[in-house]
C-alpha cells in the first residue's frame, strides 16, 4: 500500500504551505487523482485519517478527492479517447501510437481553512 507514503507526502507539503501563509488550523484538503494512478482512493483517505489526526495542524480534517478522468491521445487521427474504456489502441483509427494525455494525476488542488480562522 503505497498511499500511505504519498499521505506523508501530502501532510508535509501542507504543512509547508500552511507555514508559508501564516496558517495553525486545516480544515479540509482536496486533491485530484488520475484514474489511472494507481491510488486506491479509498485507502488513502483511510491512510489520511490516521496519519492527519497525528499533527494538530490537521487533526480533523477532511480529505476530499476528485477523479480525474484518464484520456488518451492518437498520434495517427489527432483524437482523444477514454483510456480505461479503450486502453492504448485508438477505438477510431486503431493505431497504438497513442499516449496519455490526462489521469495520472496526483495533486493538491486546494487546502481549505476554518470559517472562523
Amino acid at each position: 500500500m503505497h498511499e500511505l507514503g504519498i499521505v506523508f507526502y501530502i501532510i508535509r507539503d501542507v504543512k509547508q504551505a500552511a507555514a508559508e501563509h501564516g496558517v495553525s488550523k486545516v480544515s479540509g484538503v482536496v486533491m485530484d487523482i488520475g484514474e489511472v494512478s494507481t491510488i486506491v482512493p479509498e485507502y488513502l483517505t483511510d491512510c489520511w485519517r490516521w496519519a492527519a489526526d497525528k499533527e494538530e495542524l490537521l487533526k480533523g480534517s477532511e480529505l476530499k478527492i476528485n477523479i480525474i478522468p484518464a484520456v488518451t491521445y492518437c498520434d495517427e487521427c489527432k483524437s482523444e479517447y477514454e483510456t480505461v474504456r479503450h486502453g492504448r489502441k485508438c477505438p477510431r483509427c486503431g493505431s497504438e501510437r497513442t499516449w496519455l494525455l490526462r489521469g495520472n494525476e496526483v495533486e493538491i488542488k486546494s487546502i481549505e481553512v476554518p470559517e472562523t480562522y
